[in-house]
């Protein structure tokens, strides 16, 4: 058997692979995807310092030009 990921992009779909599962076609292995970690907290530190400087340092001249 194959093991397939798929997006549902209609809350629809939730009522339809609940019908294909109990006429055992197919098995729901992952029925929602939560993450109780923030972006914020999941990417924090991943950028080297020297790296993150220069970019804030390039937001900052950017932000500045535009106000002019």
């Amino acid at each position: 058997m194959d093991t397939l990921i798929i997006q549902v992009t209609n809350h629809n779909a939730y009522s339809l692979l609940n019908e294909l599962e109990k006429l055992h076609l197919i098995k729901v292995l992952k029925k929602e995807n939560t993450s109780s970690q923030k972006l914020s907290d999941k990417f924090a530190g991943k950028l080297p310092l020297d790296a993150a400087k220069k970019l804030q340092d390039h937001i900052k001249q950017s932000r500045d030009e535009w106000d002019m």
